[in-house]
């Protein structure tokens, strides 16, 4: 039996405190409960969910129960590994990855088990990977926050919203608690799991530059909470950080601040030269790779007066701000430029009109063809530039999906510092994190994979590491 008269830790108010209440934070809660531990879960916002919450609610994950429903045979994930890293061309963090990979087919069926509903009509080829790994849960991201967040009913789980983390509080080299709303609140471990920086145009400037290039242009789809506050906190008891200048952008010619301005796969685009230079209907996130070695990180789409006429929302994306009238109204707003020929049109966009008029023929003739001989789109999204007047839109890497500059961690989502050294009770999940992605989003649902993954593994570390210590 141990003598308490020896013991010198101070008391403490909870086990495991969780900062943030995403799919990182909720899932960080609900395995430091199994575990055992006493959690305390604060959020900034008025209610719980984050970014997971606003998501589209896709998740990752190779090998799963639905992909077998649908008679689809996954190598698994190790193929899934191999295909992050090269696509990125081993850029990140090789051990992150793998873990994420790895962890997301168990991830992925708790969160069946739990009661999020993965139909397997929503199973799709997401981004790059041509195998259907992306599960889309019928309500959505709001879905899987709500489910996670009552499958806390009848833990040792308190919820604390309004409430934003000040500091850490480090006690004897190790993080013992936070100060939250005037209160220092302490515990054993400390998961900071309070989202990206999106909202907060200062450390986007900082963390994330190519979020920043295009000023005011710029729009996050995240919380407007998400102001980096866990990272902030996290630096000043010396945590690293890693994967700068990481995130995922959207291409958008800036008709409004939704994701409605998505592009259409049956757009030109040309570079400042005038020239054509990718195919239009790539996955968004390798467009957006591309678009940022365009001078100006930007580029035109252009389309004539029978591709406005006859464009509709039956394409490879929505894109319902590209219908007929609504593109009136862009040129109305000015957003979108209109000419009567190709010549007056680069001259009012500022490109060589004899390269884009080289271009629309070159066009016009692949859709004849139909065959597209430079860059092979789909011969279904070709479509002919030749009937005035003519269109353009600027279109720029603008909409701030996620940020992936953030904490470091190692794969037991344990924060290191400066050096890689492990920084005792700190834990860090989600988007508040770096490392594990590169310069291409690897796929539709892979924010939402990290995330969990990772804030499984930090709950329970959180809740195990000072039992075994």
């Amino acid at each position: 039996m141990s003598d308490p008269a020896r013991r010198s830790d101070p008391p403490t108010d909870y086990d495991v405190v969780v900062v943030g209440s995403g799919a990182a934070g909720l899932s960080a809660a609900a395995t430091a409960s199994d575990a055992g531990a006493r959690v305390l879960v604060v959020e900034a916002a008025p209610r719980t969910g984050g970014s997971t919450a606003l998501s589209g609610g896709v998740f990752y994950a190779a090998g799963t129960s639905v992909q077998r429903e649908r008679d689809i045979d996954d190598p698994g994930a190790e193929d899934m590994l191999r295909y992050w890293l090269t696509l990125n061309q081993w850029k990140l963090r090789p051990a992150l990855a793998a873990r994420i990979c790895r962890g997301a087919t168990p991830a992925f069926e708790w969160l069946r088990d739990i009661g999020v509903r993965f139909p397997a009509q929503g199973l799709y080829a997401a981004g790059a990977d041509p195998m259907p790994r992306g599960h889309r849960a019928e309500g959505g991201g709001a879905e899987i926050a709500s489910v996670l967040e009552a499958s806390l009913q009848g833990r040792s789980v308190d919820i604390a919203v309004d409430t934003r983390m000040e500091r850490l509080l480090v006690e004897d080299g190790s993080v013992r608690g936070i100060r939250a709303g005037g209160t220092d609140v302490r515990a054993d471990g400390v998961v900071v799991a309070s989202g990206g920086f999106g909202a907060s145009p200062d450390k986007l400037q900082h963390f994330y530059p190519d979020a920043a290039r295009h000023g005011d242009a710029h729009w996050y789809i995240g919380s407007d909470h998400c102001r980096g506050d866990g990272i902030d906190a996290a630096v000043a008891v010396g945590a690293g950080i890693d994967g700068r200048n990481r995130g995922l952008l959207l291409l958008t010619p800036g008709f409004g601040r939704d994701l409605e301005s998505y592009l259409p796969g049956w757009l030109m685009l040309v570079g400042a030269d005038g020239r054509r230079f990718v195919n239009e209907a790539l996955e968004y996130s390798v467009l957006s790779a591309i678009l940022k070695e365009q001078p100006g990180a930007s580029a035109f789409a252009v389309f004539d007066e029978d591709a406005r006429r006859s464009s509709r929302l039956a394409d490879h994306r929505p894109a319902p701000s590209w219908t007929a009238d609504r593109l009136l109204d862009a040129v109305d707003a000015g957003t979108l430029q209109q000419a009567g020929s190709l010549a007056e049109l680069a001259g009012k966009i500022g490109v060589p009109a004899a390269a884009l008029i080289a271009e629309a023929d070159r066009m016009t003739e692949a859709a004849a063809g139909g065959a597209d001989a430079d860059f092979f789109k789909p011969p279904a999204l070709l479509r002919p530039v030749r009937t005035p007047p003519f269109y353009a839109a600027r279109i720029r890497a603008a909409i701030i999906c996620w940020t992936g500059c953030g904490i470091a961690i190692d794969p037991d989502a344990r924060a290191l510092d400066e050096a890689g050294r492990r920084i005792p009770g700190l834990f860090a999940a989600g988007e508040t994190t770096g490392g594990m992605f590169g310069e291409c989003y690897a796929s539709g649902g892979a924010s939402i994979a990290n995330a969990v993954v990772f804030g499984r593994i930090a709950g329970h570390n959180a809740a195990t590491a000072r039992r075994q210590a």
